[in-house]
């Protein structure tokens, strides 16, 4: 990947994971370039398929475009950072340490890739007590 499409992710994502918004700065390690559609699966390396992803969520991504909707109990796709927006699928509970998943996309989001999983919550209210977190 060109230093210069990399740069247009990280620009484009405003550093931040596009599924947990945790901020590079404030990570373990460089936040990694993600498939969206992963390309075991046909997905290719165009923009339009790249996202950063913090290396929890991508782990738990790995290859998953879909989950089963605990609601519906029907398979449904999980949320595309690059067609959507993270406000219309997710919120923070008042709290700000718990993402709640606001719409099908949102939810099995949340439940693939654990979104709220004891180490992510635990950082994440570290990070609220340094005054860091939630994201704006």
């Amino acid at each position: 990947m060109s230093p210069a499409l990399r740069n247009r992710i990280q620009a484009w994502a405003q550093n931040r994971c596009s599924y947990c918004l945790a901020q590079q700065q404030y990570v373990l390690g460089p936040l990694e370039i993600d498939h969206i559609i992963p390309q075991a699966l046909g997905g290719t390396n165009e923009e339009g398929n790249l996202c950063l992803a913090c290396r929890l969520c991508n782990s738990y991504k790995a290859i998953q475009v879909d989950d089963l909707n605990i609601v519906s109990e029907q398979r449904f796709p999980l949320y595309h950072p690059r067609k959507q927006r993270w406000a219309e699928h997710f919120r923070w509970t008042e709290a700000g340490d718990i993402i709640v998943g606001v719409t099908p996309y949102g939810r099995v989001t949340v439940e693939a890739l654990q979104l709220n999983n004891v180490l992510a919550v635990t950082v994440r209210r570290a990070w609220i007590s340094a005054g860091w977190h939630p994201p704006t």
